[in-house]
């Protein structure tokens, strides 16, 4: 089992949650997120930006840095789903432009159904 871990724009939350649907991953977390890239979140192309409430004022240096709220998506897949669930957030999420997101895949040793106690895989089909 693997987690795939993807932080997109939030306006994008809707069609990756359809495109995953429709190859089959209905089971999702998300959870809303703020953050930045190697730009620091400079202001420009970004229109998620929200000054108000994203700027901090850096004590040491006197410059700002901005964050910019994002939602972050977690999927437990078999190993197998992996390069369709990537292909997919990729294809609902791919602008070209910078802070179209990141995907992450890392293992799962073991998930458990607090229902059932059910493990492994049975878990999360």
């Amino acid at each position: 089992m693997k987690e795939v871990l993807a932080i997109i724009r939030r306006h994008n939350l809707q069609e990756t949650k359809a495109g995953l649907l429709g190859i089959g991953i209905p089971a999702l977390t998300m959870v809303s997120v703020e953050g930045r890239g190697k730009q620091k979140g400079l202001p420009g192309w970004n229109y998620e930006l929200d000054p108000k409430l994203t700027e901090m004022e850096e004590r040491n240096t006197g410059t700002s840095m901005r964050f910019i709220p994002k939602r972050m998506i977690s999927a437990v897949v078999e190993d197998d789903d992996v390069p369709r669930v990537v292909e997919t957030i990729i294809r609902t999420n791919q602008t070209g432009h910078i802070g179209d997101g990141k995907i992450f895949v890392c293992p799962v040793d073991d998930a458990v159904r607090v229902r059932t106690g059910e493990n492994g895989e049975q878990a999360i089909i």
